[in-house]
């Protein structure tokens, strides 16, 4: 009889360890759950970044664009602007010159 109650400690043992390992291996399942759900989110939102971070680049281009047409303007503006006002040098050299 004594074999039969080792026996049983021995099983009740067993089966203890057993359970163990098996809350173990589901609380390990939970934990890997919640960090594939968080690695998830983390991956949508680096992508989303991702996403804004190149609309920003297309911005910065066409503002880089849009800097440069307006540098030709102002140039093309100031070049029209000493024209004129050789010209009104010019002018008022003339007007000047007839009033003598």
């Amino acid at each position: 009889m004594i074999t039969i109650a080792g026996t049983e400690v021995k099983i009740n043992r067993l089966e203890s360890i057993v359970e163990q390992i098996g809350e173990a291996v589901l609380a390990t399942t939970e934990t890997i759950d919640r960090l594939a759900d968080r690695m998830d989110n983390l991956s949508h939102q680096v992508e989303a970044q991702g996403n804004q971070v190149q609309q920003q680049g297309y911005q910065i281009l066409a503002l880089c664009d849009a800097v440069q047409t307006l540098t030709e303007s102002q140039d093309y503006s100031l070049q029209k602007l000493t024209q004129l006002t050789q010209n009104i040098d010019r002018l008022m050299t003339m007007i000047q010159g007839e009033d003598i």
